[in-house]
């Protein structure tokens, strides 16, 4: 079958296609002049465009045509089918196009169209401050200039790290499958070309939303007229004597990881604390280095709480086939050099210790400025906070999600970005609702799990498909509503489901 697909994505476009075919499928591969392309009919127009998504690379014919759009089958991004532009993170940048003939019962792909033009500039007297250089800051900003904001934007991080591909941290990079140059969402010259001004290492300690100012912690004082605040999270730090000990570390910046795989390097046996989906895989990625890992969590199933006891038995079981060892309904008692011993008793002699028991938003900033807190800084359907003019994205934002009818905050990459996005288009005055679907992705060995939709709690999980056989397809709902949906190789159902969640599809 494989063989098969591969030989009809080497076809010659250019040398024509059955319309007939094409209507068929709905979408055909293949090449022009060396380049892959994807020929797709959507309703009575006929559309021409790179063959993978520009995030990672996934096939576009094995994803959902939805109106004019195409949308990823791994990790939902969306692209106009006309224009070839990103329209929905995490790809953020766009396809190319070739124009199309029908001519009778033929279609044939012609010449690459040219880039479109940039954006005509806009506001260029304008300052735009965005605090923080995660998913959401990075993707507010590539928006804001692609729209043609034409005023100053000011990026500022804490970090040590230009943006990054922080999903990459738990799943290849750590290990040891990608290097460390796949991680930069962007070039360092992006930064120079498109006016931003990057600054790393940097912290705003004060925000005066009255006078329309952010101070750093070196005195520096930003002022604005709009500013996103995208401070993300923070990972918990564990309260055992030991938790500070050099071989003892948490996951969230390229420096963690760069750090524990400097200490990977010679350990033989590593202890993750936590069966979250962070420290699952790590001890994936650490089992790839061929280090003996033991799990240590205090629920009985891991990761149950998200994805119910049938998906979360599941997931152990996957990891005990690639060796991995759980304790489950433990927890550290205390760390030394030499390992860890449990409440149990128990012990675990141990080189490497990770923890991956959660993180907390980081709201300091936000509380001291006097915006609206609520187990996050509370937004409005278009993410701007109690404060005018101050909008929040990512993991600090919670928003009132039209899909479960509650306001929610969510620690997703994809939410993240998305949110970014949305929230530079207000900034600019668009007064755009934020109603994407939250989706994220998991990486399991060979296996991925994606999730979408919310559900805090139901009452109901109705499984189609084999779990067993990693094909199957679970509905979360409460009373009678299906509030999310996890997958395990049911990319186009997912989809599917996406759209629907979102009206897109009846």
């Amino acid at each position: 079958m494989n063989e098969a697909r591969d030989a009809a994505a080497g076809r010659d476009l250019g040398l024509g296609v059955g319309f007939a075919e094409l209507a068929h499928s709905g979408k055909i591969a293949g090449k022009v002049g060396g380049e892959d392309v994807l020929l797709v009919l959507a309703g009575e127009k006929l559309y021409a465009v790179g063959a993978q998504c520009t995030h990672y690379h996934a096939p576009l014919a094995e994803g959902l045509v939805v109106g004019a759009e195409i949308r990823c089958p791994w990790h939902h991004a969306c692209f106009d089918l006309a224009t070839g532009a990103a329209k929905r993170a995490p790809a953020l940048d766009a396809l190319a196009c070739w124009e199309v003939e029908r001519r009778g019962d033929e279609v044939f792909v012609r010449n690459k169209k040219p880039a479109p033009a940039p954006a005509p500039p806009l506001e260029a007297q304008q300052k735009f401050v965005i605090v923080g250089g995660g998913a959401a800051g990075l993707a507010a900003a590539v928006e804001l200039r692609r729209l043609g904001f034409a005023g100053s934007v000011t990026m500022v991080s804490a970090e040590s790290a230009a943006p990054i591909d922080r999903p990459n941290l738990s799943k290849d990079y750590l290990a040891g499958a990608a290097p460390e140059d796949w991680l930069p969402l962007r070039p360092d010259d992006f930064y120079r070309d498109n006016r931003i001004d990057l600054r790393l290492g940097a912290e705003v300690v004060e925000l005066d939303t009255k006078a329309k100012q952010a101070t750093l912690a070196d005195g520096t004082a930003l002022p604005y007229d709009r500013l996103l605040l995208a401070t993300g999270a923070e990972p918990v730090r564990l309260p055992v004597p030991g938790a500070d000990l050099p071989h003892v570390f948490v996951l969230r910046s390229l420096d963690d990881c760069r750090a524990i795989i400097e200490q990977a390097k010679t350990a033989k046996r590593a202890v993750v604390v936590g069966a979250s989906f962070i420290g699952l895989e790590v001890s994936a990625a650490l089992r790839a280095r061929e280090i003996e890992v033991h799990v240590v969590a205090p629920e009985k199933i891991p990761m149950s709480r998200v994805l119910g006891p049938e998906m979360g038995a599941f997931v152990r079981s996957l990891h005990e086939e690639h060796g991995v060892r759980f304790h489950l309904e433990d927890k550290p008692e205390s760390i030394d050099a030499a390992g860890v011993t449990l409440a149990s008793g128990g012990r675990i002699e141990a080189e490497l210790v990770v923890v991956g028991v959660g993180v907390r938003p980081r709201l300091a900033l936000a509380e001291r400025a006097g915006l609206a807190v609520d187990r996050g800084v509370v937004v409005n359907a278009q993410l701007e906070t109690s404060a005018a003019g101050v909008y929040a994205a990512g993991d600090i934002a919670r928003w009132p999600d039209p899909h479960s009818g509650a306001a929610i905050r969510v620690e997703h990459w994809v939410v993240a970005q998305r949110q970014g996005q949305t929230a530079a288009r207000n900034m600019m005055g668009r007064a755009e609702v934020f109603d994407a679907v939250p989706f994220f992705w998991s990486q399991h060995y060979d296996t991925p799990i994606n999730y979408l939709g919310h559900a805090e709690s139901w009452d109901a999980i109705a499984m189609e498909g084999d779990l067993a056989a990693r094909d199957c397809l679970l509905r979360y709902g409460r009373g009678g509503k299906t509030l999310a949906i996890a997958s395990i190789f049911r990319d186009v159902e997912n989809l599917s489901e996406e759209a629907r969640m979102e009206g897109a599809l009846g």
